[in-house]
């Protein structure tokens, strides 16, 4: 009796399992308006971090003061600043100082404008950013990058030595145009455009603009006096070595390589020691005043060595008069200056998001473009030229133990005193030691290990990295910008047009459907044929999107030729996809004729409510059965293959 009992429930339980539950419905959101539509996709694009928020249910008042505190935020720290946080600040703006005012001398060099210009970049634009920009631990000033880049450009239009003014005045015009172009992209919350240069590409940019750096360094490191002005590894090696028997000066040799020496050597210690990072950050500082009191001494310069001569005195001259704004220098000025300052706003963005994330605070990008922009028109009214983040100041500056903008403040106290009381005592400084400086500085833009791991991630990537690389290298520095944005933008070109499409199977014991690839015990499904598409699908890939699963169609089919159960049924997880186009719907509606001549059936599993709406208003739905889309890959198996659900 027991016996019998225990059979029937059995089959009781069996039974129950060979039902098949009606699946439910793939719901269907809401129908929107044009405008509605619209809306969304402008917030969600341009305010996605929804910078309103704060202003909701606020008294008049309080919104105003809201407003003043997101434009300028020195007044929303500044409410909590004190003495503890004042010590911080000043130990981290002298540290920078002293390693800023060598830097700026060199980059000006670089630059191919006089050294004052340099140190004044270094006094305008910091103090502009201390009251408007979101970041406590950028260190603002000229760098290495963007000086090469400047001075490469002004030079196609006018030489620095015989066209000086001319030279200046063009270099403040696209200095305007850079700080006019980064407030632009700012206040129209455009910043995600940069987003366009890749990482790989940013990383092998740097590197070759490094090396180029360092190669025009040998004119001043080794005493050549006729030099190239091309900037490409060619041109320069053939300047180097025809000038060994004639243009080199050993006193310069011996100063420069002497203290390059002293400084990689502290630049090892500060980074095997880390408390002892102050060691590198005066090591400059130390390095031009010891060098400057032997040429003094030695009278080195009467024997060849070439030295800085003359720095203006003085805080920063207006310059607003000498900015082009009309005539052809206006355009040429535009055009320079919007390639320095995504260059120069890349570069600030990534190291404010580098030491927001150390300390575990957020910055708003766009406020930061803002900031930029601001300074740097600033700066084109009073003689500066395109300022930027430096990564090595910043790091000392993080190292050192700065809490707020203030340190930024105090570094430019520093310079101006600089430039009221001691550039004179300049005078005598070796070109030798600006050029051992400047080549110590930018070693630290070569990342092998980045360069390493994009090897072993990304193949493509490293390409991209090399191809910059070897552009500027090799060419120069436009054509290694033009090749890095190109292989980004082709990356991007060739993942939207040539998305993944994986063929899935399902895994032993749980209704669960994955690549077969990744998954090899996954076990494809009798009669039926699973993809997943891996992208949104638009007028660039639909083609290939319904090609492909068409390709895999007939390589199935060619297997299952000599058994019984052929393809009955395509479905396609849609789950990945969070986008559709006209085109994607028409190649889906192509997919299905071709398909349905071959009577198989269509089937589609989890679109998301984009997808469903955009579906039902092309009536898609009817075309291949509402019954035909599920809400999961497993529930259309329970339909097509309700044994398969079964399977162990």
């Amino acid at each position: 009796m027991s016996g019998r009992i225990v059979n029937n429930e059995g089959t009781r339980q069996l039974e129950q399992r060979n039902e098949v539950a009606p699946p439910s419905k793939v719901g269907v959101p809401p129908r929107k308006n044009a405008w509605e539509e619209f809306n969304c996709v402008v917030k969600e694009t341009f305010f996605s971090d929804q910078p309103l928020r704060q202003f909701k249910d606020q008294p008049k008042r309080k919104k105003a003061a809201l407003f003043v505190q997101g434009l300028f935020p020195i007044f929303q720290w500044g409410r909590g600043y004190n003495f503890t946080k004042f010590k911080g600040d000043l130990i981290a703006g002298l540290t920078i100082a002293s390693l800023c005012i060598p830097q700026d001398i060199g980059y000006a060099k670089l630059a191919n404008l006089p050294a004052e210009n340099g140190l004044y970049s270094s006094f305008v634009p910091p103090l502009v950013y201390a009251v408007m920009g979101s970041s406590r631990d950028i260190a603002i000033g000229p760098v290495a990058v963007v000086s090469l880049l400047l001075g490469t450009l002004l030079r196609q239009v006018y030489d620095p030595v015989k066209e000086l003014e001319q030279y200046k005045r063009l270099a403040f015009t696209a200095t305007f145009f850079a700080g006019v172009t980064q407030l632009a992209l700012g206040f129209l919350r455009l910043g995600f455009l940069i987003d366009f240069l890749s990482h790989a590409a940013i990383v092998g940019f740097m590197g070759g603009a490094a090396v180029t750096i360092a190669l025009q360094q040998l004119k001043g490191l080794l005493g050549i006096s006729n030099f190239t002005k091309k900037t490409d590894i060619i041109s320069v090696m053939r300047s180097v070595w025809s000038n060994v028997n004639h243009g080199w000066n050993w006193q310069t040799i011996l100063i420069g390589v002497s203290f390059l020496a002293f400084l990689l050597a502290t630049k090892y210690i500060g980074k095997k020691y880390k408390k002892l990072f102050w060691i590198p950050a005066i090591a400059p500082l130390i390095s031009v005043i010891l060098s400057t009191f032997f040429v003094y001494i030695t009278r080195a310069d009467k024997h060849g060595v070439q030295i800085v001569k003359h720095i203006e005195k003085g805080i920063n001259p207006p310059s607003l008069d000498e900015i082009f704004f009309h005539g052809d220098n206006l355009t040429k000025g535009f055009k320079i200056g919007v390639v320095a300052g995504l260059i120069g706003l890349t570069e600030a963005v990534a190291i404010a998001r580098t030491f927001a994330d150390l300390k575990d605070y957020e910055i708003d990008g766009n406020k930061e473009m803002m900031a930029l922009g601001t300074m740097n028109i600033a700066g084109s009214m009073t003689s500066c030229y395109v300022a930027t983040g430096s990564f090595s100041r910043s790091a000392v500056n993080y190292m050192a133990g700065c809490n707020t903008p203030v340190s930024n403040i105090v570094m430019a106290c520093v310079v101006l005193l600089t430039l009221q009381v001691i550039t004179p005592l300049f005078k005598y400084t070796p070109n030798a030691i600006l050029a051992s400086i400047i080549i110590c500085a930018v070693i630290g833009l070569i990342d092998i290990d980045a360069v390493i791991l994009l090897w072993k991630i990304d193949k493509f990537d490293f390409i991209a990295c090399m191809g910059a690389f070897f552009g500027v290298v090799f060419d120069s520095v436009e054509i290694g910008l033009l090749i890095a944005v190109s292989l980004s933008l082709f990356k991007i070109l060739l993942q939207v047009t040539r998305p993944r499409i994986a063929l899935l199977g399902k895994l032993p014991k749980i209704p669960i459907f994955r690549n077969i690839l990744q998954y090899p015990g996954a076990k494809k499904i009798a009669g039926v044929l699973i993809v997943r598409v891996d992208s949104s699908i638009y007028f660039s890939n639909a083609n290939y999107v319904k090609e492909r699963i068409l390709r895999w169609l007939a390589d199935e089919t060619e297997k299952l030729e000599d058994q019984s159960m052929p393809i009955k049924v395509v479905i396609v997880d849609m789950s990945p996809v969070n986008d559709i186009d006209t085109s994607g719907i028409h190649a889906l509606e192509g997919l299905h004729s071709h398909l349905h001549k071959k009577e198989i059936s269509l089937a589609l599993a989890n679109p998301g409510p984009v997808i469903m709406e955009k579906l039902v208003a092309a009536e898609f739905d009817k075309l291949i059965g509402e019954d035909n889309i599920f809400l999961s890959v497993n529930e259309a198996i329970k339909i097509y293959a309700p044994n398969a659900v079964l399977d162990p």
